[in-house]
């Protein structure tokens, strides 16, 4: 176990009795059922299971206050707040890009129906603003909306995109932005405002999460081309198969060489259904360059977000976890 699989584990222990006293919370059996599912904490018939995420942006939250100097208690509220909103996200973003499998099984729309899917995101949203109020971290609240707004113009943006003509490298970027960097730049703002930080390291650790997010959704759209299904826990190819324009494909869309023409081809009719199809397309993204340019802007955005953590004003050594977490989550094959 490496020292970041260690305090992802410290975290998750952490957070893991006040997340599931908020899921508790919810009045509805119904709702409390899919909640768990999403989290990996029960089955599709409501029974235990051993399965749950890493509580990847909980540990952002908590090693950014702790970085500035607080106990890890003081952003427990903050950080299920956080988790709560990732995955009213997921919840909702399945439903919309018809995703059928995630973390290794259905997902919760397959299970339960859209209707309750979409209400279950919709309960876990509430009871993440609860946590805040609930927690003493009130004072965090404005950080968690304007990041929810943000994460909803994502989606928004990001269902516009698909299929559309003429998408650019920075159209896809600025959806990104909003779908994913928001909430990790949430994640370590709202650590800073709960260890009571100044606004200088509030500012900072919020532009070391969004460069990080920025790096993070570049891998997983590499995944989303390359990813094994049984590492990622989604379908295969599944960016390629439902036509989607992440910054891979799009990158080798706009490329001048052949495989950017077939590949244009190949998607200017819509999703693609056939194994082979997918299998070339795929191979395609690559030929055309679409892989190295998400590579290589991943790489320049974790450096910059590790320029970002040199620049705070903190003791030498403070921010060792909080880098090694934000090089975890881009150096990964899942």
């Amino acid at each position: 176990m490496t020292d970041t699989d260690a305090a992802l584990a410290r975290v998750r222990n952490l957070v893991d009795p006040a997340m599931r006293a908020a899921m508790d919370g919810l009045d509805n059996e119904i709702m409390r059922r899919v909640a768990g599912y999403q989290m990996g904490w029960v089955d599709a018939d409501g029974r235990p299971t051993e399965a749950g995420g890493k509580a990847i942006r909980p540990a952002f939250t908590v090693l950014a206050a702790e970085a500035l100097g607080a106990p890890a208690g003081r952003a427990v509220p903050a950080a299920v707040a956080v988790e709560l909103v990732h995955n009213f996200s997921l919840l909702h973003d399945d439903v919309m890009d018809r995703d059928v499998v995630r973390r290794h099984r259905p997902t919760g729309w397959v299970v339960f129906g859209e209707g309750q899917a979409i209400l279950a995101g919709n309960a876990m949203l509430v009871a993440a603003i609860e946590a805040l109020q609930l927690g003493g971290n009130a004072g965090c609240l404005p950080v968690l909306l304007t990041a929810i707004q943000e994460l909803i113009a994502g989606q928004s943006e990001d269902l516009d995109l698909e299929g559309r003509t003429g998408v650019t490298v920075d159209d896809v970027m600025t959806m990104e932005a909003g779908k994913t960097a928001a909430l990790l730049a949430c994640a370590t703002a709202i650590g800073a405002v709960a260890a009571g930080a100044d606004r200088e390291s509030v500012e900072l650790l919020r532009a070391f999460g969004h460069d990080v997010g920025i790096a993070f959704q570049l891998v997983d759209d590499i995944l989303g081309i390359t990813g094994d299904p049984s590492r990622t826990g989604k379908s295969s190819s599944s960016d390629i198969r439902a036509n989607k324009r992440s910054a891979p494909i799009v990158a080798a869309l706009s490329g001048t060489n052949g495989a950017a023409k077939r590949l244009g081809e190949m998607l200017a009719n819509g999703p693609l259904v056939a194994d082979e199809d997918v299998a070339l397309a795929s191979k395609l993204v690559g030929e055309a360059g679409g892989l190295d340019f998400a590579v290589e802007q991943a790489d320049a955005r974790l450096a910059d977000a590790m320029a970002r953590l040199d620049r705070l004003d903190v003791p030498p050594g403070a921010t060792e976890a909080l880098a090694a977490l934000a090089r975890y989550v881009v150096d990964r094959d899942r």
